[in-house]
């Protein structure tokens, strides 16, 4: 089975590069006239349609630690893993309705902003300076690393350096031309980012029913998946007993059943679809039934990203436990390029730009979040107060250019030790322990007119002083089963509670903490949001999309439970 792209695979992967920056070139000569209006550099504001948000929210959000790492965790879980996908189309539906109108009313279009209006300003620089460090030093490093590592393995193994600068010069030529040139090429890379993925599982589906005796059917071989590995199609994780594997725990260690339907999993989707600059920039240029369509329609395509990213691990776990893919290796993480190795020559380059769209399109929407947070939050407010439009445009792309810079000399020895630990596990990590506070700063300063700005605060700290404490100290300082958590052997000489249980904790503490120091307060904290009923009406047409998201979520999770 040969793994090096043939000429044909390449031919393939440069007209993709050329169609996507041709377009993108295209778009930013029409809107020469903004070349030095601020916001419609950073917010490409008013101009984006529907489509285009909702494209460009997935284009972003889809990377090479949803195909590599979601797919491994496909291997490894199989179908409970689509609960992070399936699920954030709810919570872009409450996002949709709920979040969205609060930030548009109050003219909302950073998040470090949202906290200076709400609460006060030492709050906006703390998680400014945060942010900025978390998206430099813990995303952009890891998509980067993960994404040309993959890209690497297919291409022979031997140009990893040159992928890598390859990867972060599409990205610059995006994301140099501002908000609009991301989003509107995001419509592209979208698209070959599923017709690549969708070709992908299409494959290996006919590879297993091939291998498996039943023709090259993709209905068979899904068939053949489900017999195979009945396990694998089980939404919700078994609790471990006494009598469990030490493989069962760590299934449960990863993704904890029910538990994590009560505790993580919407603390994890809500924050980042409502909660975080790179996400709801899309949005926030628009008006209010634009975004929300657009957010909808991203909730819609979220419903197909577990046939993407997560079918392509299940067929390799299928064939490597019967002796069908001996090409697999480096564990989990090595399923969606072993199955890659089955692709025709040209479709293989095909799944290749699609596996670069999503890379590059996630790099691009980072860095421009880097470039407005830093640009709007810390560089107009506390280096440069009186930057006219021109400059602050310039001061972005500068940041633009300093962010990527930094991730590849981070990523060139691999400094951070991503390739240790794997993208996906790194990303949820370091991510994880801010969330819980964030979240909840983030919850109760739209909904509770009371929240002050001492108890925000509070909350950011207390919530990652929790975080940490839960995953690393409690079984240790508080035994290993309490009231509020069983902690379970994780096969290294050490007892964990499930990641999820760990992030529930901290948010409830936390939100308990952060409403008995409101208590304190004035009844109605003087800088609270106004909200009326009005705002969260939605459009009979908005209704129905929300409508049938839901009922295809519950009939998948009928069919699968």
């Amino acid at each position: 089975m040969n793994q090096n792209l043939a000429f044909a695979d390449y031919a393939v992967f440069i007209i993709y590069f050329i169609v996507v920056s041709a377009y993108g070139y295209s778009v930013y000569r029409k809107r020469k006239q903004d070349e030095h209006d601020a916001k419609a550099y950073f917010l490409a504001e008013g101009n984006l349609t529907w489509w285009a948000i909702g494209a460009s929210l997935i284009a972003s959000n889809i990377s090479a630690e949803q195909f590599i790492g979601m797919s491994g965790e496909g291997f490894f879980l199989g179908i409970a893993v689509a609960a992070y996908e399936w699920l954030a189309a709810i919570a872009l539906i409450i996002v949709a309705v709920w979040f969205i109108p609060v930030y548009l009313k109050n003219k909302i279009y950073t998040m470090p902003q949202f906290l200076k209006t709400r609460y006060n300003e030492s709050t906006a620089l703390i998680m400014a300076v945060f942010w900025l460090f978390l998206y430099v030093f813990v995303n952009l490093t890891s998509i980067l690393y993960l994404g040309a590592v993959a890209i690497n393995g297919l291409a022979g193994g031997e140009y990893l350096h040159v992928i890598m600068i390859g990867l972060a010069v599409f990205a610059l030529f995006i994301s140099l031309g501002g908000m609009k040139v991301v989003a509107y090429t995001d419509v592209i890379q979208v698209a070959v980012l599923i017709i690549g993925g969708l070709v992908t599982s299409y494959i290996a589906l006919t590879t297993v029913g091939q291998y498996f005796g039943v023709g090259e059917n993709a209905i068979a071989g899904f068939k053949v998946l489900m017999k195979e590995a009945p396990e694998h199609f089980k939404m919700i994780i078994p609790r471990p007993t006494a009598n469990s594997s030490q493989l069962e725990i760590d299934k449960y260690l990863t993704f904890p059943g029910l538990m994590s339907y009560l505790a993580g999993i919407w603390i994890i989707n809500l924050n980042y679809w409502g909660c975080n600059q790179y996400i709801t920039q899309r949005a926030l240029g628009a008006d209010l039934q634009t975004a929300r369509t657009g957010i909808l329609f991203a909730g819609m395509l979220k419903l197909l990203m577990p046939l993407i990213v997560m079918l392509p691990g299940i067929a390799a776990y299928v064939l490597y436990q019967n002796g069908h893919l001996p090409q697999l290796v480096g564990g989990k993480d090595g399923a969606y390029s072993a199955v890659l190795t089955f692709l025709p020559t040209g479709l293989k380059g095909l799944s290749v730009a699609a596996l670069t769209a999503a890379i590059v399109a996630s790099l691009a929407g980072k860095v421009n979040s880097i470039s407005t947070i830093y640009t709007l939050d810390v560089h107009k407010k506390y280096i440069q107060k009186d930057a006219g439009e021109k400059q602050q445009v310039n001061i972005g792309r500068i940041a633009v250019f300093a962010a990527m810079l930094l991730a590849v000399l981070f990523t060139w020895n691999d400094l951070l030790g991503i390739g240790g630990v794997g993208g996906f596990t790194y990303i949820q990590k370091y991510t994880g322990f801010i969330s819980p506070g964030v979240f909840a700063m983030f919850f109760l300063g739209m909904f509770w007119k009371r929240t002050t700005g001492t108890a925000a605060i509070v909350g950011v700290i207390l919530g990652f002083v929790l975080s940490v404490l839960f995953n690393e100290y409690a079984p240790a300082l508080f035994g290993n089963e309490t009231l509020l958590y069983t902690a379970y052997p994780n096969g290294k000489g050490a007892f964990e509670i499930p990641f999820h249980i760990c992030m529930g904790l901290s948010f409830f503490f936390t939100m308990l903490a952060m409403i008995g120091i409101s208590f304190a307060g004035p009844k109605v904290n003087p800088k609270a949001f106004e909200i009326d009923s009005e705002m969260f009406k939605v459009k009979p047409q908005t209704t129905v999309l929300i409508v049938i998201t839901l009922l295809i979520i519950v009939a998948l999770y009928v069919k699968f439970w």
